[in-house]
């Protein structure tokens, strides 16, 4: 067989690689973009509305937390559009519909219509991400799903660590409008980013077919995602009190030592769950995210948190990608959307639950018990990964 034989029986998805992976790099441009905005906000918030808007500790608690209402909730409705009217549709509505949330703040002269923002950035952030993790399996060659959802999660931890320092840095030279004019102005360029690129061509689902909001395969490997980022919550809102009481300070030093572990993963370990199999890398990541706490919940020094934050920063990193796979597996092409939709709407379910049950332990039973709940979450994440294996035919050798 000569070489141009050979070229003819590769799978088209070979044949176009190159163009695969140009369109997959600039799909994640383009959602970086998106996440530094959402980042970018975080750190003006509460300053904001303690500030200028001269409410209370409770009301900036609101504004920062209510983001997660509307996302959670449009991710499975994206999901759905997206198999009927295309990622690149779904995409763009988006990103268009977090820059006028991004206007909104700008205008905004009163908590309440600050929530409105929230709420509408929420949105969008729902149907851009389940819209782009959707499309990113969709363009990743065969056997390299895992791989293209570890970089697609890099570009979206990337942006969410670079935004607050955009955010700070913005409103320090300029004032808060700065930082909303920024939040507004990144996501319409995002979508002038995604506006040229073209999905792959696909069956789209007839919009007159009735299936379920949140596919029977998205169930299993959701609620491992969801005991899985129970600990999320507890990390981020607890361990700079658990150091502070123990006299040690630093929490802060901690915190971005997982963040930057989860990044550092992403980039090294992108290829472990095709290579393992999408049921072993999500107990290996919750195995790994279980031991992480545990040495937080016993460290009685800096060195020691910092080292089990990391730990549970790579568990992090694998765990979203792994039993992605497994929901990919799972559901039919033409269904894919509405799977990776209500499937991401387990991870932010995870984190709402993890940081008010993580309040409740440091009231019941002190801060090192919060994060010992968090490694009994991630072990129960890590059981119900473990007792599902059913998996489809074509991953059985994998898994």
């Amino acid at each position: 067989m000569d070489g141009r034989e050979q070229l003819t029986k590769q799978p088209a998805a070979e044949r176009a690689g190159p163009v695969a992976a140009r369109s997959m790099y600039a799909l994640f441009a383009a959602t970086l973009l998106a996440f530094i905005a959402v980042g970018a906000a975080l750190p003006a918030l509460s300053p904001f509305v303690r500030g200028p808007l001269h409410s209370s500790d409770l009301a900036a608690g609101i504004v920062v937390g209510c983001y997660a209402a509307t996302s959670v909730f449009s991710r499975p409705f994206a999901g759905r559009f997206a198999d009927r009217r295309g990622r690149h549709a779904v995409f763009i509505a988006g990103a268009v519909t977090m820059s006028l949330g991004g206007i909104v703040y700008l205008l905004s002269t009163d908590v309440a219509e600050l929530i409105a923002g929230r709420l509408v950035v929420g949105a969008g952030e729902g149907a851009l991400y389940t819209a782009a993790a959707t499309w990113t399996v969709d363009v990743a060659p065969p056997g390299r799903q895992g791989f293209a959802l570890g970089r697609f999660g890099l570009a979206v931890w990337g942006g969410l660590a670079l935004g607050p320092l955009v955010g700070e840095l913005a409103r320090s030279l300029a004032g808060f409008d700065a930082v909303w004019a920024i939040t507004a102005a990144l996501p319409a360029l995002c979508a002038a980013v995604a506006w040229p690129l073209e999905e792959p061509a696909k069956a789209l689902r007839a919009a007159g077919e009735a299936h379920p909001l949140v596919p029977r395969a998205t169930w299993r490997p959701g609620v491992a995602l969801l005991f899985g980022n129970v600990g999320y919550g507890a990390l981020a809102g607890f361990v700079v009190l658990l150091l502070a009481a123990q006299g040690i300070g630093g929490g802060a030093v901690v915190f971005t030592a997982f963040a930057v572990a989860v990044v550092a993963s992403r980039v090294l370990f992108a290829h472990v769950p095709d290579a393992i199999g999408p049921r072993r890398g999500g107990l290996i990541a919750a195995g790994t995210e279980t031991a992480g706490f545990l040495i937080v919940a016993a460290a009685h020094s800096l060195a020691a948190a910092i080292v089990g934050a990391a730990v549970v920063g790579v568990g992090f990193s694998l765990l979203f990608p792994s039993l992605a796979l497994l929901v990919v597996a799972g559901v039919p092409d033409d269904g894919r959307g509405a799977a990776m939709g209500a499937f991401s709407a387990f991870f932010d379910a995870g984190v709402g639950i993890g940081a008010p049950l993580a309040g409740l332990t440091a009231t019941l039973a002190g801060y090192p018990a919060v994060f010992v709940m968090a490694a009994a979450a991630s072990a129960l994440g890590g059981a119900v990964t473990l007792a599902g294996a059913y998996a489809p035919a074509r991953l059985r050798r994998t898994v």
